[in-house]
Order: structure tokens, then C-alpha cells, then sequence
């Protein structure tokens, strides 16, 4: 068994010797799959949120090693993918406690505790209404130039989450809308329990990141203009040169996000042919 507690909150968490005793903790459930339940909790006044891992069986094991994956369950991958981004200097989730107990990756149970942020909203749901309502031209840049960055340091320091979308950007919200719009968006990068950590991300899970970025931005009134301002942050190139040397990537992260809509809205999306180079 093995238990971490950041060193300014073990006397919060003193009452909790054991693995059991987290994943014990009483708490508004906001996700329960399979074998993991999310959920927020309070201890006097600090809030938190705990992913439990319960055993995943020899069956999820074997699907990860049938797709060639080093089995990648429980809580400690999401929160090696957590420090790395905190040595990328990426704001994110701080880890506030963790632990691991278990003989096989089948059997073991494990927990991931992080801070709560506060005063934070998701892009998807600050983004939702720019069609009816766009945002000003400023701060529509500022917010794609801060997700591109993200998104470049994210793959340079080889992590690619898998699931990529604007939902699981938070922006500090603080003040609100006459506030956060007036200033440099803060944003944090969430939930990356799916997340792999390499030297570097090879292109395919580029292409799949970057996919999920653009299909989940597809309704939000994008135009070629803001597609063409994200590639040259992402890439540090000169726009001639990115159409020129990335113009596989881009139409590969294309055709996959439209695949990906498709799909999940049975109907084509809108704003593919304003996207094409």
C-alpha cells in the first residue's frame, strides 16, 4: 500500500490512514463509470474532488493489452500526467492526495485527490452562445492564442490526452463576463486520466487530440481566420509555412473531426467547407 498527502494538508487528512478510509469518504457524486466514481467533498471549509478506482478485472486489462497499450488503469497514470504538466508549467489540477494498493493491475484499487477550483468555468459552456452572441474579436483571440499555446506545450513535453476538448478547459471566471473578457484568459487543462506520457507524442495521437479539439468547437461559429491563427501558434511557424509543411496534419485533424461529428450527430457539420485551406 502506498499513500501520498501533500505535505501542507496532512494534518487535514489525518483521520485517513488507509486507502479504504479515502475511498470511504462521503461525497456529491459527479461521475460514476464502470469502475470509478468522481465526486466532491469538503473538509472544514477546503474543497475537493476524489476519483475513486475500484478493481477494473483481468478483462479491461486484456482489452488494453490487445491494443498494444501497457494497461493503463487506476488513478496513478492520471497523476504522473499531473505532475507532468506541472513540470510544463501547464495550470491544472493540483494533486492534494493519492494512493495505490493491489498485487495485479486487475486487482488494484486506488485513489486520486485533487483541489477544487473555484471561480472556474468550461470553454464548452462559455463558448456555447457565440453563435447568437460572438465575443469580441480580442478576447476570441486571446482565448484561441492561450489554447493553441496549451496545446503546443502540451505535445512538446510528450502527453497527449485523449480526450481533447473544450470541456475539459476551465477559465478562471473571476469578476465575470466584464472582467474575464478584459483580461488574459487563465485557463486550466482537466481530466487526464486517459492521458500517455512519451519523449514524444507520435502523429497519429497529434491528429486524435487535435480532432477532438476541432469537433468539439465545430458549433461555435470558428471561421478559417481563427483555424489559421491556432496553426501558427501551434506550430511557431509562419502560416505560409505551416499550410505548406502541415497541410497533411491539418487536413488528417480535419477529416477526423468531421468523421467524429458525423457520427455523433448523424448530419454533417456546418462549418467544414469555411474550415478547408
Amino acid at each position: 500500500m502506498s499513500i501520498y498527502v501533500r505535505p501542507d494538508l496532512r494534518e487535514l487528512f489525518a483521520e485517513y490512514k488507509t486507502i479504504d478510509d479515502f475511498l470511504k469518504i462521503d461525497v456529491d457524486l459527479v461521475r460514476d463509470f464502470k469502475n470509478r466514481k468522481t465526486g466532491r467533498f469538503e473538509i472544514d471549509g477546503h474543497g475537493f474532488y476524489i476519483k475513486k478506482h475500484f478493481p477494473a478485472g483481468w478483462g479491461a486489462v486484456l482489452d488494453e493489452l490487445s491494443h498494444l497499450r501497457w494497461p493503463h488503469i487506476g488513478a496513478i497514470p492520471e497523476r504522473k500526467a499531473l505532475d507532468r504538466l506541472a513540470e510544463l508549467n501547464i495550470p491544472t489540477m493540483q494533486v492534494a492526495a493519492a494512493g495505490v494498493e493491489g498485487s495485479t493491475f486487475a486487482g488494484e484499487q486506488s485513489f486520486l485527490v485533487t483541489d477544487e477550483l473555484t471561480d472556474v468555468e468550461s470553454l464548452k459552456d462559455i463558448t456555447a452562445t457565440w453563435r447568437e452572441n460572438p465575443p469580441t474579436v480580442a478576447f476570441k483571440r486571446a482565448l484561441l492564442g492561450q489554447v493553441a499555446r496549451l496545446a503546443r506545450c502540451l505535445h512538446e513535453g510528450g502527453v497527449n490526452h485523449r480526450d481533447f476538448y473544450i470541456c475539459h478547459f476551465l477559465m478562471n471566471v473571476t469578476g465575470g463576463d466584464a472582467a474575464y473578457t478584459q483580461r488574459e484568459p487563465e485557463l486550466y487543462l482537466i481530466d487526464l486520466h486517459r492521458a500517455q506520457l512519451r519523449r514524444r507524442v507520435p502523429y497519429r495521437w497529434r491528429v486524435k487530440d487535435l480532432a477532438g479539439l476541432l469537433f468539439s468547437a465545430l458549433d461555435i461559429a470558428l471561421t478559417r481566420t481563427d483555424i489559421a491563427r491556432f496553426l501558427r501558434i501551434y506550430t511557431g511557424e509562419s502560416l505560409g509555412k505551416t499550410l505548406r509543411a502541415d497541410r497533411r496534419l491539418y487536413q488528417a485533424v480535419l477529416a477526423r473531426a468531421t468523421r467524429t461529428y458525423q457520427r455523433d450527430f448523424d448530419r454533417f457539420p456546418d462549418a467544414i467547407n469555411a474550415l478547408q485551406f
